[in-house]
């Protein structure tokens, strides 16, 4: 057998326990981070929640804020992989008439998917970053994570509306993320208001209006900057 056609290595038994405890500890600190935050959790509480001493928990992380940066981390490369294909491939199949709700779709649906399929541990993820969405933490990690992707989906936007003031497109994208992160909070309070009629949890809901409804906001927002209106 060649070099070529040898099987790649097999991971020491020791390599793979270290990995699903890794994983134990990321979904247990992402479970309590999304619902006390970083500052009402320590390393004891998700020690705790695994099953082991916590003195286990200095093996893997010098300390708290290392183990919250790598539980957002995790799921934050998925999410934005998964958007960055996705524009890419909307961009190239729309050749030089992309729309605003293509873009969107693209940007909000990709991520949607993701807490549609990926059971409890994704929501959790969207739970925590909305939670830290409004602080300055959240400003840094979001900046860290999302700039690139966040201004690929400005550049079509852009494409998609031409004659619309720059400061317009950047608005409107505010307002879209500040929707996304009200939905991924899962409050509850939609539910309350509509008597049960619509769920927080029901994110196929979301999927099915959200990209249309921001898009008609994006174009009557550039509507009315080309005729001059308030």
């Amino acid at each position: 057998m060649t070099s070529e056609t040898k099987p790649p290595p097999k991971k020491s038994r020791k390599a793979e326990q270290r990995a699903e405890m890794m994983e134990q500890i990321l979904d247990a600190a992402e479970y309590l981070f999304s619902i006390h935050g970083l500052y009402g959790t320590t390393l004891k509480d998700v020690a705790q929640r695994v099953g082991v001493h916590h003195s286990l928990m200095n093996y893997y992380f010098t300390d708290k804020r290392q183990l919250f940066d790598e539980v957002f981390r995790r799921r934050a490369e998925v999410t934005r992989s998964k958007r960055m294909k996705a524009l890419d491939e909307y961009e190239a199949s729309c050749g030089d008439k992309p729309t605003v709700e293509g873009a969107l779709r693209a940007f909000l649906d990709t991520d949607l998917d993701l807490y549609i399929q990926g059971g409890e541990g994704w929501k959790n993820f969207a739970t925590l970053g909305a939670q830290i969405s409004n602080s300055k933490l959240g400003a840094e990690m979001f900046d860290e994570h999302f700039d690139r992707l966040v201004l690929r989906l400005i550049g079509i936007l852009k494409r998609a509306l031409p004659q619309c003031d720059e400061a317009d497109i950047f608005w409107s994208y505010h307002f879209v993320s500040g929707g996304l992160m009200l939905t991924l909070a899962r409050t509850g309070r939609i539910d309350r208001l509509s008597g049960g009629l619509c769920s927080s949890d029901d994110f196929d809901a979301v999927k099915a209006r959200m990209a249309r409804f921001m898009a008609a906001g994006f174009m009557e927002i550039c509507k009315g900057a080309k005729t001059g209106q308030d």
